[in-house]
């Protein structure tokens, strides 16, 4: 029996002592959910529920810019859906005008409804925004401009016309040949889609010409006038539209090119800015009836394009949301608490602890029998 050293004490103190701080680590899981709150819990684990929550963070990120891209796609569409009907609208008048029932002043007034429907297309395409960026006046269609000409203008291309610098020639008739890069090597095209522009006296102005080529690429190119013009250098970017950071890497995106829907695309002015509807006689009402079903068709085809759009970006938040939840989950097996589990641990060390206290108090009391061996 000893009174310098309590060796009982001294055991029962240390493993008081562990317990105690098992104890405050099972009430900080406890309290806060999660089994990992440091990075002693497990460092492993710890760094693999980091990289886990950024990448489920930057996930709601890019499902959120997902939504925003079909909210910009329903706003192109809505402002397309309206310029449609005014084409209808447009279309109408025209048949009613191409009749010989009307007189020279219903026609008239015909065309003055035409004038203030044509200056409504007008603004719709110029005013249709989203965030403050244009949608339908070719802010969003691919980029490629012609150098040191007054004469030829990109209307668009599809992503599949390769970026590049090109030679454009065209003959009399309308019809394009083009070139490619430094060495001018021929591109070979498979078709060619020529609209004649005319003024209101059915006078050629100049030409809209669609080129189509082997690999599937489409480029329009305006041509003001009606002379040949050769050897045009022309410079297609690749860039434009909007792309849509859909993932958590770099390179995970979706570009939605917007095709231009203006007077000029529907070939509703003539490359001198004049407007061709002209409804004042029985001859030009039926030329406008075949100008606005073009129209048509063009709106038509924009919005079947963005309509594709919408229908893949929906597709896409549906695919993060399950990314998500699965992401979720595994996160949650290495990071968050089992309560049940955990509340077994907690009892149990509660009980140890309670269990050492009274075990301490017992060791400390031992060395005061000494005292009776003095008696």
């Amino acid at each position: 029996m000893k009174i310098n050293s309590n060796i009982q004490g001294m055991i029962s103190q240390t493993i008081l002592s562990r317990n105690e701080a098992k104890l405050s680590v099972s009430t900080e899981r406890m309290s806060s959910g999660y089994k990992i709150n440091k990075s002693k819990d497990n460092p492993a684990g710890m760094a693999i529920s980091n990289r886990m929550r950024a990448q489920l963070k930057s996930l709601d990120r890019a499902n959120k810019n997902a939504q925003n891209a079909v909210s910009a796609v329903q706003t192109a569409e809505g402002a397309m859906s309206e310029i449609e009907e005014m084409l209808q609208r447009m279309n109408e008048l025209a048949i009613k005008s191409s009749n010989g029932t009307m007189t020279s002043e219903d026609r008239k007034a015909i065309q003055e409804e035409v004038d203030q429907l044509t200056s409504e297309i007008a603004r719709v395409s110029k005013s249709a925004t989203f965030n403050s960026q244009g949608l339908l006046d070719g802010s969003q269609a691919l980029k490629a401009y012609t150098q040191k000409s007054d004469t030829l203008t990109v209307r668009g291309y599809n992503e599949l016309f390769d970026a590049d610098d090109y030679q454009v020639s065209f003959d009399a008739n309308g019809r394009v040949s083009l070139t490619k890069g430094a060495a001018h090597d021929p591109v070979q095209i498979t078709s060619q889609d020529v609209v004649p522009f005319t003024d209101k006296d059915d006078n050629i102005t100049g030409y809209s010409t669609t080129v189509h080529t082997v690999d599937g690429g489409e480029i329009t190119i305006d041509l003001k006038g009606s002379a040949a013009v050769a050897d045009v250098d022309m410079k297609v970017t690749g860039l434009g539209g909007m792309k849509i950071q859909v993932g958590a890497e770099e390179g995970q995106e979706i570009r939605m090119v917007i095709p231009e829907v203006s007077l000029k695309t529907l070939n509703l002015i003539d490359l001198n800015g004049d407007r061709t509807i002209d409804c004042r006689t029985q001859e030009g009402s039926k030329k406008a009836i075949e100008r606005i079903n073009s129209a048509i068709d063009y709106v038509s085809a924009a919005r079947s394009k963005v309509g594709a759009y919408q229908n893949r970006v929906e597709n896409t938040i549906s695919n993060l949301d399950i990314t998500t939840e699965n992401l979720t989950q595994s996160y949650s097996v290495i990071k968050d608490i089992d309560m049940a589990e955990g509340m077994v641990d907690y009892t149990r060390l509660q009980v140890l602890v309670q269990a050492g206290t009274t075990m301490l108090s017992q060791a400390n009391e031992q060395p005061q029998q000494a005292l009776q061996l003095l008696q």
